[in-house]
């Protein structure tokens, strides 16, 4: 296993009523910034090590983020995806981010779609990797894994917080064991994530995040999946931010047609088909992403 740079600065933010969420920074310190939102499950430092040093060879400012019930940040259960949003820009004021870009992986779309649809007038551009799309109201698609969270929720209600804890009890000495278990999942997946997860420094990266977000922490999977199966509290024909969705079309977590789907809604969108991509293909492309939307960014500001 290789080593893997650690985070320029590290630490968690006060937010709502005694709450705190947790951050770590990547690239430089004064450039662009662009907030990164972990799969699910995932913690802060779910950022591929292609995107860290672009972020430093291109003066961007990477941070990635905990979501309540992981790493550095409190438990905490939403009423509605929307509700992740105030949390995040008062993330930004406290680092004294004004103008960003969001990028959300998988379970981090549908927080990344909640950012751009509450603060238009910071959000520059929004990117989605493979992101979940609703499963109730009018918006919604079925199938894919989030179609059994549905039937899943009002289980994870009530046994989501204890098996949290359980689980994080046991990644707190996993170490020997993770390594193997980041291969087994490898061979066990589509081409694509497979030949992803074959390299060092991808299994060095969710090796990092895993040790250091679920061994403190791992409720977070579990809020998400009862939060994805209710209304999200905003339609997403009203995101007005400009959005660049990836998907492989070979994606057995999330089908490509929901992707499809929700860049059908969205009114400034484009789907960039990851040919026989799956599920985590979106990493693997992490330098092309962030240029196409730091270009975007480059066209709305002349």
């Amino acid at each position: 296993m290789i080593d893997i740079e650690r985070p320029k600065i590290e630490g968690s933010v006060a937010v709502g009523q005694n709450r705190r969420i947790g951050f770590a920074e990547f690239g430089s310190a004064t450039g662009r910034a662009i907030f990164w939102l972990h799969g699910t499950p995932g913690a802060r430092r779910q950022i591929p090590t292609e995107a860290r040093a672009f972020g430093e060879e291109h003066h961007v400012r990477i941070v990635g983020v905990d979501r309540p019930g992981v790493g550095s940040s409190t438990p905490h259960r939403y009423r509605a995806v929307s509700d992740f949003a105030p949390d995040l820009l008062q993330v930004a004021d406290t680092l004294g981010i004004d103008k960003f870009a969001v990028i959300g992986l998988s379970g981090g779309g549908p927080y990344t779609l909640a950012m751009a649809h509450a603060a238009p007038h910071r959000v520059v551009v929004a990117g989605v990797l493979g992101g979940v799309a609703p499963t109730v109201g009018a918006d919604a698609v079925s199938g894919g894994a989030t179609q059994l969270a549905t039937f899943a929720a009002p289980i994870l209600q009530v046994a989501g917080a204890p098996i949290g804890r359980a689980l994080s009890s046991v990644l707190g000495v996993a170490r020997p064991i993770a390594v193997p278990a980041i291969s087994l999942y490898g061979r066990l997946s589509p081409q694509g994530d497979r030949e992803l997860l074959a390299r060092p420094e991808f299994r060095a990266m969710f090796l990092d995040d895993l040790l250091h977000g679920g061994a403190r922490r791992a409720e977070a999977p579990f809020a998400d999946a009862i939060v994805f199966a209710r209304d999200w509290g905003f339609r997403v024909g009203d995101v007005s931010v400009p959005v660049r969705w990836w998907h492989g079309d070979k994606d057995h977590i999330i089908p490509f047609r929901h992707g499809e789907h929700m860049v059908n809604l969205l009114p400034d969108a484009r789907l960039y088909t990851m040919h026989g991509e799956s599920h985590l293909g979106g990493l693997g492309m992490a330098t092309d992403i962030l240029t196409e939307l730091l270009a975007l960014w480059d066209e709305k500001e002349a």
